[in-house]
């Protein structure tokens, strides 16, 4: 969504037009609230907010299973050790570097 010259308005006079500035975000609009002429907060309705978190969970999930293959196609090349010589190789590793 772009934003115009008149989303971006100073926290003076978002203190002074809070209740406005709240219906105009309830009915879509986005604004962004600037504090010594750099942004600061952003004004949103609270569903629309929902939703940006629904969507960063599911780029997580996403995430997590791009990770999830790379790992399995790991197993499936053969590239990997035990996880208890990895730990003991970590910790004989920690043990003789100077801190």
């Amino acid at each position: 969504m772009a934003f115009m010259v008149s989303d971006v308005i100073p926290l003076s006079h978002a203190r002074a037009h809070l209740s406005e500035l709240a219906d105009q975000a309830k009915a879509g609009a986005e604004k962004i609230v600037t504090k010594n002429g750099e942004s600061y907060v952003a004004l949103i309705d609270a569903q629309r907010l929902d939703y940006y978190h629904q969507l960063e969970r599911a780029r997580i999930h996403l995430l997590m299973l791009d990770d999830a293959k790379l790992g399995l196609a790991d197993v499936a090349a053969g590239r990997v050790s035990p996880a208890r010589a990895s730990l003991q190789a970590l910790k004989a590793k920690r043990a003789t570097s100077p801190i």
